[in-house]
């Protein structure tokens, strides 16, 4: 014979009063991690068009599109950082403007 789950309300209510800080820790370090990543893949993104440009101008190199398209990926990649960057201070002003 199966055995019946205890469905009263009660039951549920004592599983879900308990505190459950330990996750939302663990989500802002997984996000504070991926924002210093993409900081730091930005940052990559930038000194290696540098390089590709200084490559260039110095006639070390006659690959002119590859060079190009290092700089391009570096561009898209800041102006997607700063509008990340935007969207964050404009959520953080959004939540500074709620009343208590």
């Amino acid at each position: 014979m199966k055995s019946v789950a205890d469905i009263t309300l009660n039951t549920h209510l004592k599983g879900i009063s308990q505190p459950r800080t330990a996750p939302v820790q663990q989500l802002g370090d997984k996000f504070g991690a991926a924002l210093k990543n993409s900081i730091a893949e930005v940052n990559r993104a930038q000194v290696g068009a540098d390089r590709a440009a200084e490559q260039i101008a110095a006639g070390e190199t006659k690959n002119l599109h590859e060079a190009m398209i290092k700089l391009e990926e570096a561009d898209i990649s800041l102006r997607l950082m700063v509008q990340v960057r935007n969207k964050a201070v404009e959520a953080y002003q959004e939540i500074m403007r709620m009343q208590v």
